[in-house]
């Protein structure tokens, strides 16, 4: 009923009673009825209300008694109308004390209406009694629908224990919490932190409980999740064959912030600064090491490493300093290679990739990947040597190519020196032998002795199948050799060699008779080129510098050129263009020229010669400051 329609009803009521009472001879206390009046009314739970029946019934009673009896004698009357007042003063109070603690009541109902948590009360037998609004949103069952039904069927809810034990735990304590699984009206699965609290009565005894979820279905599903990555993520930790290691670099980055460089760049900082480095080696703690890394350095388990990265590294590892340097600038990764020291004190060879995850969370987290390049240094090392082997056969094919120069070259100091000794003993013949004439040509023997040796060495040289010598060269003298092999070859063929070299040509470092090899073979095949070419044959060799940093040697001929579909496969092994050719001499010069940190190129126009050109850097240890 509507509090308009309560109102109605109490005061027909009312004037009922009054009637009742002014106009029947009812000698009983006919005005206590005023007292459902009064009721009626506080069923609206208006304050004003009860107090507005509560004056009117008593007004009513008064005059009532007024009309019916006269004040000259105090008989049973007066004392039933006494009576009524009491009555309706009694109710009205109590009606009044009912409103507060309905109130009271409604405003914390408000309040629980207003938390994002789910409340409900149920009673001892589990039947639900108060039902909030976030309840009715989460489990989608309005509050009518949800009153008066048994809570563990409505939910379908499955605890983690068994109900009779968090019953007596609830009975002995006053309270549980635990995790629950329950099930909306649409049938969807919510997993809810559930807290109980126990409601007694005045005498001690259970009355009620008061039940608080908190869905924490999404966040359980994340904690799955992550438990699933990292459980994931330890078995390709564990399972990988790469080397991982995980690092913290929380205090290399503390002491690089603090690190005040100057006006230097913060690698050349560094680089002046090796003690810097060998510090931030120790402020790199390693958290834990794979199996795979543990089997690489020779360790039976992670307690070996969890120190520092410079328990990893050895003392002329320049690769730090680098990694240093990217995490600084903040780049996701670094990449590189350089040589773990094992247990036994031996070293492996690895490549390795560093990841920075984004600062400064990741700073604890930081992998450093790991590759063992034992076996393929070794494949790369007997790669070498198969084609030093190659790369000698080829240097003997050669001087079978310029035997006639050789021949040629040695004859001239050997005539030499038979025409000296002729001269020598002609002198000593005459009647009166000339000294000083027998002294020259002893002389002249000599020198042309040394000469015939210092060939005979040379060649030697150019066979002798010795190990590379990195050593500082000077260019000119190389160029000087490799024009004196081929000189003789040269001039029976009718070919020109013409030498431009800038003067002052800074050193370059490398193996003397590798790269003497290359400048033959490239003249060689220059000469070749133009064999069947009629008129002026010219060779040009010029060497000078490019961007101040490289040697830069062009061997150019003015022959026939290279043809176009020959041109991209003119450094592949195998392949030649002369009859009876090996196809490796243009190989072994590339893969020779590129080992000595160079490049090896060719172009050509047809009909307008050929152009090899070979680029060397220059020794770092010989820059002019």
């Amino acid at each position: 009923m509507s509090r308009a329609g309560l109102r109605f009803w109490s005061a027909v009521l009312a004037v009922a009673v009054f009637l009742v009472d002014v106009l029947t001879p009812l000698e009983g206390a006919v005005a206590v009825l005023y007292v459902v009046a009064i009721l009626l009314a506080a069923r609206t739970n208006r304050r004003n209300d009860i107090i507005v029946a509560a004056t009117g019934c008593a007004v009513l009673t008064v005059s009532a008694y007024l009309l019916s009896h006269d004040l000259e004698a105090i008989a049973s009357p007066a004392v039933r109308a006494v009576v009524s007042l009491a009555a309706i003063a009694i109710t009205t109070l109590l009606a009044l004390q009912n409103y507060a603690a309905t109130s009271r009541l409604a405003a914390q109902a408000r309040l629980l209406n207003l938390s994002h948590d789910m409340i409900f009360v149920r009673d001892r037998g589990g039947v639900i009694t108060f039902w909030n609004k976030a309840a009715e949103q989460a489990y989608g069952w309005p509050a009518e629908d949800a009153i008066g039904r048994l809570a563990d069927d409505l939910l379908q809810t499955r605890y983690p224990d068994r109900r009779e034990t968090i019953e007596a735990i609830l009975l002995e304590t006053g309270r549980w919490e635990g995790r629950v699984e329950q099930r909306t009206k649409a049938g969807v699965a919510l997993t809810v932190d559930a807290r109980w609290a126990l409601q007694q009565s005045h005498l001690g005894k259970p009355i009620g409980v008061l039940e608080t979820h908190t869905d924490v279905t999404d966040r359980v599903a994340a904690h799955a999740a992550l438990v699933q990555s990292e459980q994931r993520y330890r078995r390709m930790f564990d399972a990988s064959r790469i080397g991982v290691v995980e690092e913290d670099w929380s205090g290399l980055r503390i002491a690089l912030q603090s690190l005040d460089t100057g006006d230097a760049g913060l690698r050349d900082h560094l680089a002046r600064n090796p003690d810097f480095v060998r510090q931030a080696r120790r402020l790199a703690r390693v958290t834990d090491v794979n199996p795979a890394l543990q089997k690489m350095v020779g360790a039976n388990g992670p307690s070996a490493f969890i120190e520092n990265v410079d328990r990893l590294l050895g003392e002329n590892d320049s690769s730090f300093l680098g990694a240093l340097v990217a995490f600084a600038q903040g780049e996701p990764f670094y990449e590189g290679e350089t040589e773990l020291v094992r247990l036994d004190g031996s070293r492996v060879p690895v490549l390795f990739t560093i990841t920075f995850p984004a600062a400064p969370e990741g700073d604890r987290n930081v992998l450093a990947f790991v590759v063992d390049i034992t076996e393929r240094q070794q494949a790369q090392d007997a790669l070498l040597a198969a084609q030093a082997e190659l790369a000698h056969a080829a240097r003997v094919a050669t001087l079978g190519e310029l035997s006639a120069s050789i021949a040629h070259e040695v004859n001239q100091p050997l005539a030499a020196i038979v025409t000296s000794g002729q001269a020598g003993l002609r002198w000593l013949r005459r009647e009166v032998p000339d000294l000083n004439e027998v002294a020259a040509t002893i002389t002249h023997v000599v020198s042309e002795g040394r000469r015939a040796s210092e060939i005979v060495t040379r060649i030697r040289t150019f066979l002798k199948k010795t190990p590379a010598q990195q050593a500082a060269l000077q260019i000119g003298e190389i160029i000087e050799d490799a024009a004196s092999l081929v000189a003789h070859e040269f001039a029976r063929d009718d070919v020109t060699l013409t030498i431009e070299a800038e003067p002052g040509l800074r050193p370059i470092r490398g193996d003397r008779v590798q790269l003497q090899q290359v400048l033959v073979n490239l003249l060689i095949n220059a000469g070749q080129a133009m064999s069947d070419q009629p008129g002026t044959r010219t060779i040009t060799l010029r060497a000078g510098t490019v961007d101040g940093e490289r040697l830069a040697i062009t061997v150019q001929d003015s022959g026939p050129g290279i043809m176009p579909d020959d041109l991209p496969r003119l450094f592949d092994p195998f392949f030649t263009t002369k009859d009876g050719g090996m196809g490796m001499g243009l190989a072994i010069s590339r893969t020779t020229v590129e080992a000595h940190g160079g490049q090896l190129s060719a172009e050509s126009t047809p009909g307008a010669g050929a152009t090899f050109r070979l680029t060397l850097p220059y020794s770092q240890e010989h820059t002019s400051p």
